[in-house]
């Protein structure tokens, strides 16, 4: 007999408004959205585990141009891509992460293998990328592949404002935050969670957010919940806001909708923070929280059709 198994999916929160978007771009985001949750729902029904299944999931968002991590990275000062990921599985609390990343197609599956083949949480920039290179086999992409001339343009934007934007934002007056994310739960009834991003328009310094800081952006344990967030990722990292709905969960005892709902709409609001998160418990149901006019996001109902939407004000609905 199957057992319950269940998967969420993002691609990002922010200021996401009807009027902005085109009838062809908003019809783009719910395929690849329903591509994105059905991927990683066909591992689930097949057995496969739920660390798969996020990365399968992620993996699809990283490989389109829509979403801001792998291909549809934003670019940096200096015209380049560096891309964050994590992954955590909740069996039995293992993550691998993974941080300012250029030459690497998908970061989400070279976080799954600092998890699985190293016995580090996190690498970093060159260092990540010789383990990935020497040691996992993956392939050097140039940093063509990674550039195109939406993201190109949001640049120009940027540096002539002077200021910093979060995805696609048309500064000032549009925010939007990037970040793609995958909660699942799989028929052993392990809970995991994967999360990619590809940072900030514009940014300095070699600036991380909270997309590879487990507690922040990411997390999973069994028995408990799996959490991946979107939105401002200096105060996501500030109010660690998944390890905080974790907590509450555990040790507070509060529901999967209080949870979220009283973080989301917390202190990372008062503060100023926007944004959202896809949250699943140990019994399968998924949660979707956000403080913003939108959050692209999917579900995969009991007939196996995915459950899509953009909007705060809509319901999930299936793509036609």
């Amino acid at each position: 007999m199957t057992r319950p198994f269940s998967i969420a999916i993002h691609g990002g929160a922010g200021t996401i408004e009807r009027r902005l978007m085109t009838p062809e771009l908003e019809a783009a985001y719910r395929k690849a959205l329903a591509q994105s949750v059905l991927a990683g729902h066909a591992l689930l029904e097949r057995g496969g585990s739920a660390v798969d299944a996020t990365v399968a999931a992620v993996t699809v968002m990283e490989d389109s141009e829509l979403f801001n991590a792998g291909k549809g990275s934003v670019l940096t000062h200096e015209e380049t891509v560096e891309m964050d990921a994590s992954v955590m599985d909740g069996r039995n609390l293992e993550a691998g992460a993974v941080t300012l990343i250029r030459h690497i197609k998908n970061p989400v599956q070279l976080a799954r293998d600092v998890m699985q083949k190293s016995p580090h949480v996190m690498l970093a920039g060159e260092g990540a990328e010789s383990f990935a290179f020497r040691e996992c086999g993956y392939e050097y992409v140039e940093q063509d592949y990674f550039f195109t001339d939406r993201r190109y343009n949001e640049l120009k934007t940027m540096k002539k404002n002077g200021g910093v934007a979060l995805s696609e934002a048309r500064y000032p007056d549009e925010k939007k935050h990037g970040t793609v994310g995958a909660v699942a739960l799989d028929q052993e009834g392990n809970l995991a969670a994967a999360t990619s991003t590809g940072g900030l328009t514009n940014k300095r310094w070699g600036r991380v957010g909270d997309t590879p800081i487990i507690g922040g952006g990411n997390y999973a344990r069994n028995g408990n919940v799996a959490v991946s967030a979107t939105g401002m990722g200096e105060l996501l990292m500030r109010c660690t806001v998944a390890g905080d709905i974790a907590g509450r969960m555990q040790y507070g005892e509060a529901s999967i909708e209080q949870a979220c709902r009283d973080v989301i709409h917390g202190d990372f609001l008062s503060l100023g923070g926007e944004g959202g998160v896809i949250a699943i418990d140990a019994g399968g149901q998924v949660n979707f929280e956000l403080n913003c006019p939108g959050m692209y996001r999917a579900t995969v109902n009991e007939k196996g059709e995915a459950l899509v939407a953009i909007f705060a004000d809509e319901n999930l609905s299936t793509v036609k």
